[in-house]
């Protein structure tokens, strides 16, 4: 931790020791103290699991192999989840010879240290692709989210060309966020969404011939659905549909708490 950020934490202890702050109020400081400098190559935030729920994630491109590891390392000494997004196979083991204990995905292109301490939190998620060709991007959300702490279940391959795969596996929309990926048109979303009772996250990605412009043409079918309850995000951002899906479950929760909470209080 910076000289700053130690400094800071001090007064806010010292503060609540002298009744002058809540714990509340100092949980609430403790959020924003000063990130942690990794090199002069980066700057990594430890309290955004305390501010947003999901801890900071890695973005691959971009990065030499040693930098990635020593943030990831970095953000699993203190305890957090280490993930990095969108690593090939050739950068994961640059990055492995680093950190041994590195696991790898090579369809979801993701790169990961466990938390310390495994959580789980309730509510059902599944991920529907359209095509195979889908498959990198699905598979990107759905391990996000079970790295996360949330059950994920998978329904690959029943895009609407032939619809009745998606129709004779209906058990796969009784979820509490669904998530939708596809390409070419991007059609997928719109049906599935006229028939669950849960929001759909759709996800377009950059599979089609040359009209379907790298995948603005399956956003632009997403964003303009007629089914309603469909919340769209950008081409190819499997990882983005994740933390999405996690934060709709984890304020579902936090809602169920609450009403609990003022049941009890009035009874």
């Amino acid at each position: 931790m910076p000289p700053s950020s130690e400094q800071a934490l001090r007064e806010l202890l010292q503060a609540v020791a002298q009744g002058e702050l809540s714990p509340e109020r100092a949980l609430d400081a403790y959020r924003f103290l000063p990130f942690e400098s990794v090199g002069d190559f980066a700057h990594v935030d430890h309290h955004r699991s305390l501010r947003t729920g999901f801890p900071e994630a890695v973005w691959g491109p971009g990065k030499t192999p040693e930098q990635i590891a020593q943030i990831m390392e970095q953000l699993h000494q203190r305890g957090s989840l280490a993930l990095a997004t969108r690593i090939e196979a050739q950068v994961h083991e640059q990055i492995r010879r680093l950190l041994p204990q590195v696991q790898y995905s090579p369809l979801a292109r993701l790169c990961w240290i466990p938390r310390a301490q495994a959580i789980a939190y309730p509510g059902q998620l599944s991920v529907i692709s359209a095509g195979t060709a889908d498959l990198p991007v699905a598979e990107e959300a759905a391990l996000t989210a079970e790295l996360s702490g949330f059950q994920v279940k998978r329904l690959w391959d029943v895009g609407v060309a032939g619809i009745h795969r998606l129709l004779q596996n209906r058990q796969a929309l009784q979820a509490d966020v669904l998530i939708v990926v596809a390409g070419m048109e991007g059609a997928l979303a719109s049906v599935v969404a006229g028939l669950a009772n849960c929001p759909v996250i759709a996800v377009p990605t950059s599979i089609g011939y040359g009209a379907s412009f790298q995948g603005l043409a399956a956003l632009l079918t997403m964003l303009n659905s007629c089914a309603a309850g469909v919340g769209v995000v950008n081409i190819d951002n499997g990882f983005g549909a994740a933390i999405l899906a996690g934060q709709i479950l984890r304020c579902g929760q936090q809602m169920a708490t609450r009403l609990n909470s003022a049941t009890a209080d009035k009874a």
